[in-house]
């Protein structure tokens, strides 16, 4: 019997400030660990307001983890200790695997219109691959193919599969699926995942609601008042729905239509040491790598000429 999962969690992103001085919107990260196992963090750097982003993520290491960059609108230019460089434009994708350690920025700059609109995920890698050796996929937006359902639901496949229809980017260790679906309005979809890996959804445009779920004490929620609450059970921008085990996940709506990016991924069940970019699985291991930063031997692995 196919099982739909229930409403586990409801969170609003809150605002906090990154890198340089960018003022972001932080979905989920370190308080929340290990709900969200194997991911670590999912940021929301959307704004029209370049103050906000321009100061960017200047030079820092990474190790033991990917970062999943995905751009709406505007343009993140970025380089790396392999001598790597490039920009990521509107509607691309860059999955970064940091593996044993890599050094890089990330420079927003937006469009002409001022508008940077962009998320990052962060994935964890198990002990097993934490020092692998590092690797990009840059993924271009028309690399990205997109699924249009019977009832008009539109689904851009980054990873994973809708039907026999693949996602650009494969062969990722936690097994993982994002998608960036968009429902019209008076409209509901119902979509498989994989029993046993952890799922998430986080609306970015319009309202809905989840897994017919319409009571809104019935779930644990962070970040929301209760007193302030509204009557109906809708979510909408900046909230982001943990979902219970299951077989399917269910969106419905009706006056509005509603995007949001449907994450998932296999629980990866290690101990996680995690301080600032890096994250490992023992103290210890956190201890060398910023020995290693420190002393110039963090980097294992340089592009060959």
């Amino acid at each position: 019997m196919i099982e739909t999962r229930k409403v586990a969690k409801i969170l609003k992103s809150k605002p906090t400030i990154e890198g340089a001085g960018v003022h972001l919107k932080r979905a989920f990260g370190f308080s929340q660990v290990p709900a969200f196992d194997p991911f670590l963090m999912l940021d929301d750097f959307r704004s029209n307001n370049p103050e906000d982003y321009l100061k960017g993520f200047p030079w820092h290491p990474h190790r033991g983890i990917e970062t999943i960059t995905y751009v709406l609108k505007g343009d993140v230019e970025h380089g790396d200790s392999m001598g790597n460089n490039g920009i990521i434009s509107s509607g691309d994708v860059q999955w970064m695997t940091a593996g044993s350690g890599i050094v890089h920025q990330e420079m927003p700059k937006g469009d002409r219109n001022g508008s940077m609109y962009g998320f990052q995920l962060w994935a964890n890698l198990p002990a097993s691959h934490k020092m692998m050796d590092p690797r990009y996929r840059d993924v271009k937006s028309d690399q990205i193919p997109t699924a249009e359902m019977e009832n008009g639901t539109k689904i851009r496949i980054i990873c994973g599969k809708i039907g026999d229809e693949p996602g650009p980017v494969r062969d990722v260790v936690i097994d993982p699926e994002y998608l960036d679906i968009t429902v019209p309005a008076r409209s509901e979809f119902t979509h498989p995942t994989k029993r046993g890996h952890t799922v998430f959804a986080y609306v970015i445009d319009g309202k809905g609601y989840f897994c017919q779920e319409k009571k809104p004490f019935s779930y644990e929620m962070e970040g929301l008042n209760y007193f302030d609450m509204k009557a109906d059970p809708f979510l909408g921008n900046g909230d982001l729905v943990l979902f219970a085990t299951g077989d399917q996940v269910m969106v419905s709506t009706e006056g509005d239509p509603v995007r949001f990016l449907l994450i998932s991924g296999k629980p990866i069940g290690e101990p996680i040491a995690w301080y600032g970019p890096i994250v490992m699985n023992t103290r210890d291991e956190l201890r060398v790598a910023f020995e290693e930063y420190g002393n110039g031997t963090f980097i294992k692995h340089k592009k060959s000429d």
